[in-house]
């Protein structure tokens, strides 16, 4: 066994504990972690496949994005667990009986991807400028080029989103305390401290009479 073979099995032994535990785990945190987890081996094996652009990709949109995402959101809300698992057990079946389904059919797709019926073909057959070119390299050519326009598309549509999150989170709420810096900037000295004039020593009261005492 070489080293590629002896790292796809480490890889993907991770990987399938971290899958198990994403769904296992019964705080919604470590259940995100464990997704970072999971991700980070299946980038390890899309690299042991030399699918370099595809590993950097899961790498930095998913773990340095979505991921992130998903942690802020899960540690800011308030989640009520026991509100969550209420009902697991009663829905349990019908959940069980579709992940069979989407199990079966997973394996029918991919399972012909194991089954080789010609050699494969060397990089020689192909020509030697073909195997000179990187994946990323060739990607990125077929990206700019044939699917130019749904790149720009889908560019557009991200942008609209951002902005569309942006303005949902400026909406000022009631409750919430915020400052405001073009105030802040704006602010003299005279507004924040006031200097009062006082006598350097106070002068004793003066003796109450015995009269006033009595009354």
């Amino acid at each position: 066994m070489d080293i590629k073979s002896a790292l796809f099995y480490v890889f993907s032994a991770v990987l399938l504990f971290a899958a198990f535990r994403v769904i296992t785990a019964r705080n919604p945190v470590h259940a995100a972690l464990y997704l970072v987890l999971a991700f980070f081996q299946a980038s390890g094996v899309w690299m042991l496949l030399k699918a370099e652009f595809l590993s950097i990709t899961l790498v930095l949109v998913y773990v340095g994005a979505v991921m992130v995402l998903f942690l802020f959101v899960v540690m800011m809300l308030d989640i009520n667990l026991d509100t969550i698992r209420q009902g697991f057990w009663k829905n349990f079946p019908l959940a069980a009986t579709l992940g069979a389904v989407v199990a079966l059919e997973l394996a029918a797709v991919l399972l012909g991807g194991f089954r080789v019926s010609e050699p494969p073909v060397a990089a020689q057959a192909v020509g030697v400028a073909a195997a000179q070119v990187s994946n990323t390299k060739d990607l990125g050519i077929a990206l700019y080029t044939q699917y130019l326009y749904p790149v720009e598309i889908a560019a557009v549509i991200l942008l609209v989103a951002i902005v569309a999150a942006i303005a949902l989170t400026l909406r000022q709420r009631k409750d919430s305390k915020f400052q405001d810096p073009s105030q802040q900037v704006r602010v003299k000295a005279r507004d924040r401290v006031e200097i009062v004039k006082m006598d350097p020593v106070r002068p004793a009261p003066e003796p109450v009479a015995a009269e006033e005492k009595q009354a």
